[in-house]
């Protein structure tokens, strides 16, 4: 099911506010807002340093370490 952009939004922020804290998530977006973050541009650059193999352990690290619940 593809999200709305207001549900995006929402779950987006509770994500935020969950993991940093409302203040910090407030300054999270602050943060990306001014400085024009590219989120591709950061996707690539970070990632352009790892193979397949190592994003995919990391990837499955991540998971196993935070399973991924869809909360209704």
């Amino acid at each position: 099911m593809i999200a709305g952009t207001l549900e995006l939004i929402e779950r987006g922020m509770k994500c935020l506010s969950e993991g940093l804290g409302d203040v910090e998530a407030e300054q999270f977006i602050a943060a990306v807002k001014r400085e024009k973050f590219n989120y591709t541009e950061w996707q690539r650059n970070y990632f352009s340093s790892m193979s397949a193999e190592e994003f995919n352990a990391a990837a499955v690290s991540y998971e196993k370490e935070n399973p991924f619940i869809i909360k209704k």
